[in-house]
This record gives C-alpha cells, structure tokens and sequence, in this order.
C-alpha cells in the first residue's frame, strides 16, 4: 500500500510508475480525494474547537450573570452538536472511499527492472544447466503419470471436479519426499525457521499481504468468512502483523510446506490438462521480514535459495527479471525460476520470488526500531517459492524419464524414499 503523502508530493511519479505497468493515471484523482478528504477532517476538528470553546464560554457567562449571553451560546453548542455527525460521516465515507483506492493500486517497480508489457519482455537473468539428451520421445507428466499407473484425474474428478489429482504409491511417496526434501533445504543450511501455520485466514490477513480487496475471486471462501490460502506467504507474512520489532533482530525468515488453494479464476482454457494448474496444490513458501537498507541483498539470497532446490535435483532451469507489466499487484521487483519441461518442449515457471519494499509493512502496520530510530519504519518484505512442489514433480518424471517408461528417483531424494531408486509401472 502506498503512501497518501508520498503521493501528494510526488503525482507525477505515481504516475509514471502506473504508466510502466500499463495502468492509467491516478494521481490526480486521488489527490483531490484526498483534498476533500482532509477538508472534512478540519470542519470536523474546527467544529470540535469551536463546542469545545463556546461551552467554555458558556461558564463564563454564567459566572458573569450574563444570561443572555450563555442562552446564545447554549444554542450555538446545540446546533454545532446537529451539525456534527453529518460532517462526521462524511469524513468516515471519504477516509474510507480514499483507503479503498489506494489498496488498488499496484506497487512502485524498481527504476532497474525491465519496462514492458507482458511475459515476452520479461529478460532472461541466468540459465543452469543443459537440456536433457536422450533416445526416447519426451512426454508430458500426465501421460508419464497416468502409463505408469500412479496419476488419477478421472477418480479426482469424481471426488472434487476439474483441475484435482490423485497420485498413489510411489508416485504420493515422491511428492512428498520433494517437499520434505526443500524444507529440510532451508531450515538446515538457508537460515529459515519453519512454521506450521493455519490454511484459513481472516480477510485481514489477506488484505495485508495485498490479495484482497482486488483478488477476492482468485480464493475460496469458507462459509463463516474465513478464506484458504492462496499460498503460505500470507500465514508467514502476517505473523508479524501489528508489531514492532527490534531491528537488530532482522532480518527474519520464515518457511512453511502447505497446501495452497486457487480458484484459477482467470485461467480458463489453460493448462487443462495434468496437474501443472491446479485447485490445491503443495508448495514449500519462503518469507523474509527486513529493514529497509536490505532488502535488496536478501532478494538476491532468497532468489539463490530456491535455485539451489533445482540445481540439487539436477533440473535445467533460467532465471527470469520479470518486466514492468508481468510482475505481482505487490512487488519492486521479481525474479521467476523457470525450469525446463521436455515433454512440453518449454520452460515453465516453479518459482516466484519478489520483494515487496514496505508495500505489505504499510498494509498490516508492521513496522521496526532502530537503536537510534526515534521513529518506527514499517518492516520491508519478501516473498518465494522454494519451490512449487507439484510442478517440480512434473519437472522430475519429464527429466527423469527413462527409454522403458520408467523415472529414476534423484540422488538427493533417494533418503526420502525408503529405499526406492526407481518407479516402474505398477504390477
């Protein structure tokens, strides 16, 4: 969320930012909002001073016998007190209508990230490794899956609908042994502190993070309010909601493996088919809360904590600066981890990482001291995957593929998985 103030002073700004983004201009608008805002603000105060003063006066004139005198101010503080609320609510309504139309408007891209308009201007950072090499046709993880006799979408379909999959044996095994795998990654030699946090949430929770108001229809809903998960970001997020943190006690990292749960609202007619775009999926989700002085560097760290889940796996992958126009509602500046898909003949993202500046501090109104600081700041913030594990699966049984329509397991996932080296067709 941005600055009312930062805005006033600098609408030009603003909206050169939106202009990168591919949004209209707002600055104007919104500083006459604001005009009208802070016009109620001082009726409101100046009628305020004005009862507070006249009642006052009221004891004076009393004490002075002058019963005219108070009977005339005993009415003006009367109808000062009509006036009031109406004044009051207009006020309440401005604030209101102003706090609303801030919470829309995307955050401020870094001057270094690239400007464009949609994934094809996205440049490529750094690739890793090399495509694989082999005898056999590559085929896509569905039909990997489904031949090895592990991967069931019409009996998902039968329990939840569309975009749901059942894995079985080996193949449930290794989904989780992924998982288990990144998250022992990160709480062992990254520095991060697992959480194991709530899949619900309070819509507040959401707005902090930035995907409410303008993304309610990408989540599910529960019935007494309360909301699933898009992804463990918003648990992690707000867990430091409200407070105030010692600066000298920053950064903090925060890793959680959740389901997360998405309505793919704007995603009709994509990825239809296998589990690359789906309602629930697991994800193994980085958070870091810093000062402002660096966030930077901890987005170049978080970045290369989750490429190392891919280069450990062997898997080819590049990393991407997402542009001006394909970046998240709350982030400065995004790097996306794409790794390569052989049966789609593609790479394909697995893992986003952003930092979000004091976007979501401002927002849940979390903020740090410093030793010196006689003000608070609100906390900087950052935010990735480390990785996607349903699409790192995908990336292993596509890279892994053997010529006889087995998957080797990867080395480092072979002590998760009891034994097994190999997942052949089932018997």
């Amino acid at each position: 969320m941005l600055d009312i103030k930062w805005i006033r002073e600098n609408p030009e700004a603003l909206d050169a930012a939106l202009a990168k983004r591919g949004a209209e201009p707002l600055a104007q608008s919104l500083v006459a909002l604001d005009e009208k805002r802070r016009s109620a603000v001082q009726k409101v105060q100046d009628l305020l001073s004005r009862r507070n003063l006249a009642s006052k006066e009221i004891g004076a004139a009393m004490a002075q016998k002058n019963a005219e005198l108070a009977e005339k101010l005993k009415a003006e503080v009367a109808e000062l007190k009509t006036l009031l609320p109406a004044i009051e609510e207009e006020d309440r309504q401005l604030t209101a209508e102003l706090h609303d139309a801030i919470s829309r408007i995307p955050n401020i891209p870094f001057d270094d990230v690239p400007v464009g308009k949609d994934e094809h201007d996205n440049v490529v950072t750094r690739t890793v490794g090399e495509k694989p090499r082999w005898n056999h046709t590559p085929k896509e993880h569905f039909e990997i899956g489904e031949a090895l006799g592990y991967m069931d979408f019409e009996r998902a379909a039968k329990l939840s609908g569309s975009r749901f999959t059942v894995l079985t044996g080996p193949l449930a095994r290794l989904e989780r042994a992924l998982g288990q795998f990144m998250i022992d990654l990160h709480t062992r030699e990254h520095g991060y502190t697992e959480v194991s946090s709530p899949l619900m949430v309070r819509a507040e929770a959401l707005f902090g993070t930035g995907n409410l108001p303008k993304f309610e229809e990408d989540l599910f809903k529960t019935t007494d309010g309360r909301y699933l998960i898009p992804t463990a970001e918003v648990t992690l997020t707000n867990l430091v909601r409200e407070e105030i943190l010692d600066q000298e006690k920053l950064p903090l990292r925060f890793t959680a493996l959740t389901p997360s749960f998405r309505s793919e609202a704007g995603s009709a007619g994509r990825d239809t088919r296998g589990m690359l775009r789906q309602h629930q999926f697991w994800k193994c989700e980085l958070v870091s809360i810093t000062d402002a002085e660096s966030a930077i560097a901890e987005h170049e760290r978080m970045t290369a904590c989750a490429e190392e889940v891919l280069k450990r796996l062997g898997l080819h992958f590049r990393t991407m600066t997402l542009c001006t126009g394909d970046m998240g509602f709350g982030s400065r500046k995004t790097y996306d981890l794409e790794v390569w898909l052989p049966g789609q003949n593609a790479f394909r993202e697995i893992s986003s990482c952003s930092v979000c500046g004091d976007f979501q501090g401002r927002r849940m109104n979390a903020r740090y001291r410093g030793k010196d600081d006689k003000s608070n700041r609100f906390v900087h913030t950052l935010n990735g995957s480390g990785t996607a594990v349903g699409r790192c699966l995908i990336a292993v049984l596509e890279n892994y593929l053997n010529d006889d329509g087995s998957v080797t397991i990867p080395d480092v996932l072979l002590p998760y998985m009891g034994g097994l080296t190999k997942i052949e067709r089932a018997a």
